[in-house]
């Protein structure tokens, strides 16, 4: 059969990492062979029943039958505005500073369509979510990696980028609660990042994918909380952690107006907006009690102590994650991030994601998700401590 030679931009992405991990574990599982998968950060709760029922609701009516605005219905937007104001205090123009997206994963690689030329830098955390990467290779810009070191509490060091990154740099990548760190940030941070922007010229997009999961009686901070952010970016957030709406793919971005014309710009080209009632029901989601949503957070803050202490009765050292759902853990002296994960899928059936794949300040570590019941984790942490004795 005749083969088609794909474009550039399309043999410059990497290999999808998660992706790639699926499909290890999956050859493992059609062997028979008892896993528990860590790997992802896949939320295991249901969609609270009200919103599911709003959206079971919206089928029926026939305005949502037809192509939606473009740009999305005014009463979502309208309804991210009132979250933003409840939730963080932040003033949010519905019509020029709020852009909807078919998830954040779709949104975050727009950005970089949007911003970026062949021989721009993207500044981008390392360790970091990987697919901001793809959306760089695509457009042919540059990244410059931002190590999230251990002994920086897992912030970057602004001081530590060269002058000509700075110089060629058009964006930054930022994630807090942190995806795979599980740091958080404060304001000091948000003010030194804002003020570093300003100075170079760089768009800021933080990625508040885990905003509403922090831990030990801390909220975690919005970036537009602070002072001058909107002068300098956009904050992006999913429906999908918040309200275990993975599978619905809702997300949007706040702040600047500019960046956020240039969002939908771009989407005027890809998509009609999202399905009416899908943003009906993400409206209720927002504008409902957030008991359930303080609920998710303390049960992700109970399994994260009971996985914790576990593994730290075993003999490993794990990063004490503030925020997100994901433990940060150092692998045993005597490996690296990939054989640590290759020993423990081969040897207890315990899926985790390597370190290494989420860049190379990633090595030495590996990523476990909480995604799973107390029971499975404690499971778990037997497997773990069985493989410490060997």
């Amino acid at each position: 059969m005749k083969e088609f030679q794909t474009s550039k931009a399309i043999q410059r992405l990497p290999d999808q990492f998660f992706a790639t991990l699926i499909d290890k574990l999956n050859a493992y599982e059609n062997k028979g062979w008892d896993t528990i998968n860590l790997g992802q950060g896949n939320p295991d709760q249901p969609t609270p029943d009200h919103i599911v029922e709003s959206l079971k609701e919206a089928a029926d009516n026939p305005e949502f039958h037809q192509y939606p605005p473009f740009h999305g219905y005014p009463f979502f937007k309208e309804a991210i505005a009132e979250f933003y104001k409840r939730e963080y205090d932040v003033d949010l123009d519905p019509e020029t500073e709020i852009a909807i997206m078919p998830g954040s994963k779709t949104g975050l690689v727009e950005l970089s369509q949007c911003f970026l030329d062949p021989g721009d830098v993207a500044l981008v955390p390392d360790p970091g979510y990987p697919d901001y990467w793809s959306g760089i290779e695509m457009v042919g810009a540059e990244m410059k990696p931002m190590p999230l070191l251990a002994e920086n509490q897992f912030l970057p060091d602004y001081e530590a980028i060269d002058a000509e990154s700075w110089e060629k740099a058009r964006l930054m990548f930022l994630n807090y609660p942190n995806n795979p760190t599980g740091a958080t940030a404060d304001k000091a941070f948000y003010e030194e990042t804002i003020k570093e922007a300003e100075k170079h010229d760089v768009c800021v997009i933080h990625d508040f994918a885990y905003g509403a999961i922090g831990f030990d009686g801390v909220k975690p901070l919005s970036f537009m909380q602070v002072e001058g952010a909107k002068n300098v970016g956009v904050e992006v957030y999913t429906m999908s952690k918040t309200f275990n709406m993975a599978g619905w793919r809702v997300a949007f971005a706040v702040g600047n107006p500019s960046v956020i014309k240039a969002i939908e710009t771009i989407q005027d080209h890809y998509f009609c907006s999202i399905f009416g009632g899908l943003q009906k029901a993400s409206a209720t989601a927002l504008l409902s009690s957030q008991a359930g949503v303080e609920e998710l957070a303390a049960t992700y803050e109970h399994r994260r102590d009971l996985l914790l202490s576990g593994l730290e009765e075993a003999g490993y050292h794990v990063e004490p994650c503030k925020g997100s759902f994901f433990a940060w853990l150092r692998v045993p002296e005597g490996y690296t991030s990939q054989s640590f994960a290759d020993a423990l899928l081969e040897e207890t059936g315990l899926f985790v994601a390597p370190g290494i794949g989420f860049g190379a300040s990633g090595e030495g570590y590996v990523r476990i998700g909480l995604n799973n019941s107390e029971e499975t984790l404690q499971d778990a942490v037997v497997r773990f401590k069985k493989f410490a004795e060997k």
